[in-house]
């Protein structure tokens, strides 16, 4: 975590996954919130994605986003909850360096005063892969907004005080993600 703010904003580059077997982006209210609100941060979107709620396609998705030195952060709405295809813990964490246990913690907290002791149902968390910071968020709309106006918001702020994760995921190694796609020889095409 940073523990030197500064007096100017250093936009992080975010990528938003919204994890859902029923939603288009036409639907996808949460997804366009939180991207939304990213920008209005002053932050730019790097790239936003509907999934469906499949561990493997998750994965994927994160993997390579985790490796792409140009994505600092990357927020998921959607499959942390209890029903059988929400997925979205199993996809993730084991994927993560470090846990971030204060982030479920103080999610349910900020959201007891909204929906009462429904909140306990949220698997919400987060944690860090390759010094990039991913945030877990439920699906609806008024958990993304709890999230993003409770912890998101100034966790991502170079200028939050005492401490926020912008100059740790600043420090991201650059990889040669372009070698992920790369086709070498063409056997496979005979």
């Amino acid at each position: 975590m940073s523990t030197e703010p500064t007096n100017e904003l250093t936009p992080l580059n975010i990528a938003i996954l919204t994890v859902s077997d029923t939603r288009g982006f036409d639907e996808d209210a949460s997804g366009q919130f939180l991207e939304d609100s990213a920008v209005a941060a002053g932050h730019q979107l790097i790239s936003r994605r509907i999934l469906p709620d499949d561990v493997y396609l998750i994965r994927a998705a994160m993997s390579s986003w985790i490796a792409d030195p140009d994505i600092h952060a990357i927020i998921i709405t959607g499959g942390t909850g209890f029903s059988e295809r929400d997925s979205t813990p199993e996809a993730v964490i084991p994927l993560l360096d470090k846990s971030i246990e204060g982030f479920g913690e103080e999610f349910r907290r900020l959201s007891a005063s909204e929906i009462g002791s429904s909140t306990i149902q949220s698997r919400a968390f987060a944690g860090l892969a390759n010094h990039t910071v991913i945030f877990c968020l439920p699906g609806s709309t008024g958990a993304c907004r709890t999230g993003w106006n409770g912890i998101l918001n100034t966790q991502l702020d170079s200028r939050h005080a005492p401490c926020n994760f912008s100059a740790l995921v600043q420090r991201k190694p650059q990889r040669a993600v372009e070698r992920l796609h790369e086709v070498i020889g063409n056997r496979a095409t005979r």
